[in-house]
Parts: structure tokens; sequence; C-alpha cells
């Protein structure tokens, strides 16, 4: 028995766990690495050869017990992209690109910061893949001929069109058995995968009664390798890494919010908890090995890795399993695979489409008729037709746009006075509202966080509401929860506008980080300390000493209960002077 690591209390059972869920993820895996590298625009067997070596070092070095890793759908799109703009080596330099910098992600510590990824942003995306595998598959599944593939979806569509005189009847019902095979085995036989009996069903009708009236993968791409290629590594340039520095970015992002959805479906299928910084790192490792073996980019595969749950994994020796049992099946049956028709593959990687499309999620965010909505259907137009990068980079830049602007449609500044009629009351914005006032004591509550988006309204706001210039302005920031510098600077300006008159702020109950970002800037000492307080009321009655008695004499507003006792005249006391007056305010 195992004692230590991650195989703690490891023993026979759950071995015998690993290997039975191992086993059926593999035989899972091998039709979708197939399938995925052939839609990705290269051979199948590469993506068999990813599925074997990224498969094993992910479950080896990375932070989920039950990841299992791979070819999947989500790289597609930006897959094909640089097969078709660079071609298939100059992949394999982007992949392990990639690799690097997942390794820096999890080794600095970003793995907590993908999580920020607004959710519509990651739907959008999502669909708009899903639309394009689905379309992708529409040649093969009508068995259309000499169709060309692009790289964006406008131009494969009208390809179709172009094409469908060249409609295969023989690949057409092929793909339908397959399909109609897909959605009714889980009723029959609901524990072995739909994908392979459909494969299997098709391939052999294919052979017995369509023999050489439709394309199969051998061929469309020759006979598959019974074995793993030799270590080779691409030629590195300083060129090629410039020229592939952006999509190796890409890969690295997609491949991260890939791998880390699945690490934390697997968490809440178990009740564990994955470790997202060494998930990075060993999916980081795994995409710099695999090109070494011919392979494409990997990540965390979410529904293989749901059906590792299922089927009863224990450790990450299931992945491990997995990889080496399709291994063994390369190098047995290899031959075999090339008989596969392509009208077979295709409705399987329509349904791999139909299940990521969120569609449920997707109807939701667009039903709910918000900012949301426009941040997901513009990210879904876009990856659909253009291109994921300006997808997702536009996307996530609406996002933030639309995210300041709530933010900033937050924050309120409401002039306010003590409630005469309560006493002790706190202060009242419906007071100041009906016209009572102090000409002398101005006092406003911020209610928001006071940042770049909201930071000019807030002085703009006080300086239009102030029609007198009064002697002094009091501020209650109790619920200003965050400043930034920009904030800041809109405050020292208001403060310099009023000294500069010869005016006076004084600040009541504001908050920790906005008193820390005030003292690094050095405003605190521009205000004074003796101006800060922690009570609304002690801020009043300080105010209250830098009255004009003259002017109170003639006032008839009472802003407040001292207001009263100002009727006479009397010489004014100095303003540092302590006043016992509770300002008609509640601390």
């Amino acid at each position: 028995m195992i004692r230590s690591g991650r195989f703690a209390r490891y023993d026979a059972a759950a071995f015998r766990k690993d290997l039975v869920s191992g086993i059926l993820v593999g035989i899972i895996a091998i039709p979708l690495g197939m399938a995925f590298a052939i839609a990705s625009g290269v051979k199948p067997e590469y993506g068999i050869y990813t599925t074997i070596v990224a498969g094993v070092l992910i479950s080896l070095f990375g932070g989920s017990r039950f990841q299992i890793g791979g070819p999947t759908g989500a790289f597609i799109p930006i897959l094909f992209a640089i097969v078709m703009q660079h071609g298939y080596e100059d992949l394999l330099i982007a992949g392990l690109m990639a690799g690097v910098l997942l390794v820096l992600m999890g080794l600095l510590r970003l793995g907590s910061l993908i999580k920020f990824i607004p959710r519509p942003v990651t739907i959008g995306f999502t669909s708009g893949i899903a639309v394009i595998i689905f379309s992708g598959q529409i040649p093969s599944f009508l068995g259309l001929k000499d169709v060309q593939r692009h790289e964006f979806f406008g131009a494969n569509m009208k390809e179709i069109f172009l094409h469908l005189s060249t409609l295969n009847f023989y690949s057409v019902a092929l793909a339908a058995i397959g399909l109609a095979v897909i959605l009714i085995s889980p009723r029959l036989w609901p524990k072995v995968p739909g994908s392979l009996i459909s494969l299997l069903v098709t391939s052999v009708i294919a052979y017995v009664f369509f023999r050489d009236q439709v394309a199969t993968i051998g061929s469309a791409y020759g006979q598959i390798s019974g074995s793993l290629p030799s270590v080779h590594v691409p030629a590195l340039t300083w060129d090629k890494i410039r020229e592939l520095a952006g999509p190796a970015f890409v890969i690295a992002m997609l491949g991260s919010i890939e791998s880390l959805l699945s690490a934390v479906v697997a968490d809440g299928m178990t009740g564990s908890r994955h470790n997202s910084n060494r998930e990075l790192i060993g999916q980081g490792i795994a995409n710099i090995v695999t090109p070494l073996f011919g392979g494409i980019p990997a990540t965390g595969a979410i529904a293989r890795t749901a059906t590792n749950v299922r089927t009863g994994a224990v450790t990450p020796m299931s992945g491990i399993i997995h990889g080496v049992f399709v291994l063994v099946v390369l190098l047995a049956l290899a031959p075999l695979a090339s008989h596969i028709p392509l009208a077979a593959m295709a409705p399987i990687l329509m349904m791999v489409a139909w299940n990521m499309s969120e569609r449920k999620e997707f109807g939701r965010i667009l039903t709910s008729r918000t900012s949301d909505s426009l941040v997901l259907l513009l990210t879904f137009l876009l990856t659909v037709w253009t291109d994921l990068t300006t997808a997702v980079g536009i996307g996530i830049l609406l996002a933030l746009l639309l995210f300041v602007k709530r933010m900033g449609e937050m924050l309120t500044v409401a002039k306010v006075l003590p409630d005469p009629k309560i006493p002790q009351s706190p202060v009242s914005a419906s007071i100041a509202a009906e016209g009572h006032g102090c000409p002398q004591i101005e006092i406003y509550t911020i209610e928001g966080p006071l940042f770049f988006g909201a930071a000019n309204m807030f002085e703009k706001s006080i300086m239009d509401t102030i029609h007198d210039r009064p002697n002094v302005l009091v501020l209650r920031m109790g619920d200003v929860p965050f400043m930034d510098t920009t904030g800041e600077s809109n405050l020292a300006s208001l403060v310099e506008h009023f000294a500069k008159f010869g005016g006076t702020v004084l600040v009541a109950e504001i908050r920790t980080q906005p008193m820390e970002v005030i003292r690094r800037t050095g405003l605190y000492e521009t205000i004074g300390e003796e101006r800060f307080f922690d009570h609304t009321g002690d801020a009043i009655r300080y105010a209250l000493t830098y009255l004009d008695k003259k002017q109170c004499l003639s006032c008839k507003q009472a802003a407040f209960r001292e207001c009263a006792g100002l009727s006479q005249a009397v010489p004014s006391p100095d303003p540092g002077a302590a006043q016992p007056s509770s300002a008609g305010v509640s601390g």
C-alpha cells in the first residue's frame, strides 16, 4: 500500500477501480482524439499521440486527482487557423510555447485569476466554437467532394453550398445511422460509450455494404502508423517565436480556462479540491513534451474527466492507465482504424459540439436582456465570424467597460442634514431636499466605490450643488469601500479648491482602504490629521466652531439645533476649541 502523496492509502482495490475507469475513458478518448485532430486540420494519429503523451503527463504532474487531459473540441478553431496560416510544424512550436507560458502562469500563481474571466465571455466563445465544430462536419456528413476548408466560417459555408451537387447518399445514410446509434445506445447500453458503438456499427456497415463508396481515414489521410513517432524537436528561431507569440498565448489562455473548468467540474462531483497553480504547471509540462512526439496542444477534457469520476476513479492513476491503454490499442489495432469512414466521425463531433454548446445557459443570459446579454452575443458572433483571439479580447474589453459603467452608476453623492424632528437621528437627504441648509456648512454622504469610472462625477456632483461657498465641507465616507488614485486625485482637487477660498474640508467615517490610499499620496497630511473623525457628529461639532456668528444672526434656516443658541451675538470661538454640543447627530 502506498501511504504518501496523491496516492495515499493506495492499494489493490483502488488500483482495480482506476484500471476500470482508465480503460473506459481510454475507449472514449480514441475516436475523439482522431476526430479532434482531423477537425483541426492534421492527421488523425496526431490526436492519438496527444491522448497518450499529454494524458499521462497531465495526470502525473497536474493539480487534480481526476483530470483527464488530451485534445479537445475547444481547440479546434484556433489550431485549424494556425495550420492554415503557418503549417503543422509551426503548430508544434506554438503548442510548445504555450506549454512554457502555462508553466510560468502556474509558477507565478496565476491559476486563481482565470476565474475572473466573465461568464458571458466563456459561454459566448464556447457556443461559438460549438457552431464552428458542428458546421465543419457538414461536408463529411453529406459526403461532399473536393470541399476546401477555409479559416473563416463564412468561406466554409460558401464552400459547402457550392459543392452540394456532390452529395453522397451513402455517406448521408451512414452518418444518419451513426447519429441514431449515438442517441439510442445510452438507453440500451448505458455503460458503453455511444460514440464507440456508433463507430463500430458504421465502420462494419461501410466495410460490408458501402466499401469504396465512402471516404475513410485511410483514403483521406493514409494508413495510421502503429507506433509512436521518434522524438523530434521543432526548429525554434527568434523569428518563429515572435511570429507565433500571439497564437501561443491564445492556446495557453484557452488551455488554462478549459483545464481549470474541467477541474472545477471534478471538484463538484467528488467534493475534492484541485490545486489550480499545480494544474497549470502540469498542463504546461504536457504541452511542452507532446509536440516533441508530433502531438497537438492538449488540455483538460470536461466530458472525459466527468466520465472518469462517474466510473469510479480514485487517483490520477486512472488518467495514466487511460494513456497507456490508448498506446496499447495504437500498437495493436492501428491498421483497422484506417477503415473508419469520415461520415462515421461526423456525428460524433456533431454531438460533441451539441453537448459543449451551453445552449441553456446561453438562452438564459440572452433572454435576461442585460449588459451581459450584449457581451455574450458579441463574443459568440465574433467567435463564429472572425477568430477566437478577437472574440475573447473584445468580449473581455466590453465586459470590463460595462462593469466600469455599472460601478460608476453605483456611486451616489447626496447633500444631507440632521433631522431636527428626531433627537440624535442620523443625517437625512430629505431634510436637505426640502430647502433647509446652512450657508456656512455643507454635509455630503458619498456611497459607492470612488474610482476612475466615477471619480469625476463625485467632484462634479458636489460642485454643481454648492451654490454658496461654505466655510466647511463635511464628507461622510463610511460607505466608500474602495478608492483608487483617480478618486484620490478628484478628492484632492476638491480639497485644494476649498482651501484656495479659505474653506475647510472635514472627513468622517472613512474606511481602511481609502484611508491607506490618501496616506500614501500625502493627501492625509494636506487635509490635516485633526480633520478626520470616526463619527459624523464629532465632525459637525468641529465644523460649528468655524461659524461666522454675525452671519448666523440673520440666518433663518435653523439647519442645526444649535442654531437657536446662535441668535445672540457672541465672540467667535477659537476654531480649535472643543465644543460641548451634540450637533444633533449620533456618532
